[in-house]
């Protein structure tokens, strides 16, 4: 028997017994009898949750025992909230997922729970992917176990609530809903939940409405690490437009008071507030955490003192609301259902294969796609967003004017779109690329941000969740790596961790890539997509040409309505502003919009390649800045008789793999020209989907060092030039092709 549980019953046996009063009668202000008895099944339900855990961890029939023991004192949290309060939770919230399951008709939390701990396809949430509190009839958003990092999403989510209401736009959740997000003490030091409760004071300063509730459940611990006596306290109890509260959550009626003012409080002043919970962690981090390594037999044994199941067993008996006889009979009631549960649990059939684990990561309907990304706004709220000036009749447009023209066809097809990052609004973006959207569309849909990349991102992650398309940009793709996490750990694995109940749908734009002149360095020419690569699920979209900056916009914005898929956009920086092809005036880099009624002839699918040149020599992979530079390379080896077809990736995620094989097998020879790191780069992939797909001709690869980008001319000797791409496929062209498999595409 576990050391809390002991203490439990040796308490209860201890106290006097009397007879209840009614239960009806109130036992503190609005709280009856009857109602404290509830929330003490809810506290007593995850402890017993808790043990079941341990124990099925054991015996390995159980995967996951992060417990919640010692934390109970949240179901007062829960209760001071409505089931239509969108709640991001910590993942020692067993009482409360136990109390707001309560206040919605035909739930069974405990057998939810024990699912998740089993990993059964059953279970409601994740379907047996990962053991998290969540379920959508309850609101409950599941969150993965990193530190702090649903924080931003929660702020997020918290603006989206408020935009939904200004646009008039339909949504999930009331307008007065206010958002739960709660975390440990510890998690309170990481710079994600330091950057999101100040993007959450920032915007209540600036007059935005700000509906949430941030709990800070302080057990005093970390794992191992201590938390200095009040830390909490000190960092966030007087900080200027932070409304503070705290209590002791061992005390079920004070929660209970406090928690009810501060959720009436955020609800009536659309306002942040942070909310401490002092608790107590019994039974160590986890089941296989062994505390009295590092923690004293007295320490261990003051947290179990103030255990707040005896505590609430012990004011039952005191006011008379239950004999403690009733109350441990009620205990062993719970004890026994979560028993016969978890031997139900145990049984149930888990995930057998790869194809059911991965459905919800990355959803695929090609069709729906091209009709979704084939449809423009009405031809008057079209015209009306251009000004009268449409772009099908501008003639050549660069990249950066197409991406410009998407964007507004996209804000003016979809009243959800959102448009927002550090300096689009005003400014229209460092490169110009947002210009005249906000004047077009309005500060309520285009508007700066802080300079903060976890808040732009999570501005994204919670209004794509409130059912808008956001659109961030983050300025420079060095940047985004400072917040990749929540792409990876919070973007990507929503779907996953909900089973496709969930999502985030969103078109992350990036100025990317090196080559600029003039400016430049490590932070604004950086070559590094391995990490974005990674990311299960995730659409990496790299357009090099101005017909297919526009087109892959539109493809994304359709994965993100009719699937929630992510995309990351890179922009090549570079080729922004580029107007020739092979010389000065020729305007080869230059490319028409088509009208709408062509769009369906335009688009270009997911993991689709384009190819240049018909040539039977040569087949160069490529994309970015590549394109540009293999098109020069094979235009002048074709006035010295050689035919090069250059083939653009256009995707880097799902890679064109077919489109590639094809291409390499048209001709017998390959050349990856990869600006990419030599290490880590695009070119790796490419060349194992070439070995993999039995492609036995000779394959080169150029690619830039692995180095980080310096200022100035140096820049050039790092990166792949023009001269390495045609040097090298002079090379390789002397080298015998592979004739087997040669054959005309």
């Amino acid at each position: 028997m576990e050391a809390p549980d002991q203490h439990f019953l040796d308490t209860l046996t201890g106290l006097p017994g009397a007879r209840p009063h009614s239960r009806a009668s109130e036992v503190a202000p609005g709280v009856s009898g009857a109602r404290l008895l509830e929330l003490f099944d809810s506290q007593i339900g995850s402890r017993h949750l808790d043990y079941a855990a341990r124990e099925l961890g054991r015996t390995g029939r159980g995967f996951y025992s992060i417990g919640s023991a010692g934390h109970e004192g949240n179901v007062a949290v829960a209760a001071a909230l409505r089931p239509t309060d969108p709640a991001l939770l910590h993942y020692r919230s067993g009482g409360f997922y136990l109390e707001r399951a309560r206040q919605v008709p035909g739930q069974n939390p405990l057998r939810d729970v024990l699912l998740g701990i089993t990993a059964a396809v059953d279970e409601p949430i994740s379907g047996g992917r990962h053991k998290v509190f969540g379920n959508r009839a309850l609101g409950v958003i599941p969150q993965t176990s990193t530190i702090a990092s649903h924080l931003p999403r929660a702020v997020g989510l918290a603006f989206a609530v408020e935009r939904a209401a200004k646009l008039g736009l339909d949504r999930e959740w009331p307008s007065d809903a206010v958002v739960v997000c709660s975390f440990g003490d510890a998690s309170a030091n990481h710079s994600t939940a330091v950057g999101a409760i100040n993007t959450a004071l920032h915007c209540a300063y600036s007059g935005l409405p700000m509906p949430v509730l941030f709990v800070c459940e302080d057990n005093g611990i970390g794992i191992s690490v201590r938390t200095p006596a009040d830390w909490i306290r000190h960092c966030y109890g007087t900080r200027p437009g932070l409304r503070y509260l705290e209590a002791d959550g061992t005390d079920l009626l004070q929660a209970l008071s406090v928690a009810t003012e501060a959720a009436s409080w955020v609800r009536r002043h659309r306002a942040p507030l942070f909310l401490r919970l002092r608790t107590v962690r019994l039974m160590g981090h986890a089941g296989s955490d062994v505390e009295q390594a590092y923690r004293s037999p007295d320490e261990i044994a003051a947290d179990l003192a103030r255990d707040p199941v005896v505590a609430t067993a012990r004011l039952l008996a005191e006011l008379r609301v239950a004999e403690p006889d009733e109350i441990v009979e009620r205990y062993e009631e719970v004890r026994d259902e979560v028993a016969a549960l978890a031997a139900e649990a145990v049984r149930a059939p888990t995930l057998v294969s790869a194809a059911t684990v991965t459905a919800p990561i990355a959803p695929a309907d090609p069709e729906r796609i091209a009709g979704h990304a084939s449809v423009a706004a009405p031809a008057d709220r079209r015209a009306a967003a251009f000004g009268g000036r449409l772009p099908e009749g501008e003639g050549g447009l660069t990249v950066a004017l197409a991406i410009n023209r998407a964007l507004t066809d996209l804000l003016a097809r979809d009243e959800a779109a959102l448009v927002f990052g550090e300096d689009v609004a005003v400014k229209g973006g460092v490169y110009g690329i947002t210009r005249g959207l906000r004047k077009r569309f309005g500060a309520a849909r285009v508007f700066d941000t802080l300079l903060d990349e976890q808040s732009i991102l999570g501005t994204a992650l919670g209004t794509g969740l409130a059912g808008f398309l956001p659109i961030p940009e983050i300025e420079y793709l060095a940047y985004l790596h400072n917040a990749a996490d929540q792409i990876r750990g919070e973007g990507a694995t929503l779907p996953f961790f909900s089973n496709g109940q969930y999502r985030n749908p969103m078109i992350v734009r990036v100025a990317g890539y090196a080559y600029q002149k003039g400016f430049g360095g490590h932070f604004h020419n950086d070559n590094s997509v391995a990490a974005l690569r990674d990311i299960p699920g995730v659409i990496v979209a790299s357009p090099a040409r101005p017909d297919d900056a526009a087109a892959m916009l539109r493809t994304c914005a359709a994965a993100a309505r009719v699937h929630g898929r992510i995309s990351l956009f890179l922009e090549p920086i570079a080729l922004y502003h580029t107007r020739d092809l092979y010389e000065e005036g020729d305007r080869g880099w230059l490319a028409g919009y088509p009208e709408p009624a062509r769009w369906h002839r335009a688009h270009v699918p997911l993991g689709r390649a384009r190819v240049y040149g018909d040539g039977t020599d040569l087949t160069v992979l490529t994309f970015g800045n590549g394109v540009r530079m293999s098109l020069r390379v094979a235009h002048r080896l074709a006035a010295s008789g050689y035919g090069v077809r250059v083939v653009d990736l256009r995707w880097l995620a799902p890679l064109p793999v077919d489109d590639l094989l094809a291409q390499a097998r048209a001709t017998g020879r390959v050349l990856v020209a990869d600006e990419t790191r030599e290490q880590g780069g695009v070119g790796e992939a490419v060349i194992a989907a070439l070995v993999q797909g039995g492609f036995r001709g000779p394959i080169r690869r150029v690619a830039s060092a692995n180095s980080f980008i310096p200022l100035g001319p140096a820049a050039d000797c790092v990166l792949l030039a023009e001269e390495d791409v045609e040097k090298a496929a002079t090379g390789c062209l002397a080298e015998p092709a592979d004739t087997t498999v040669r054959r005309t595409t």
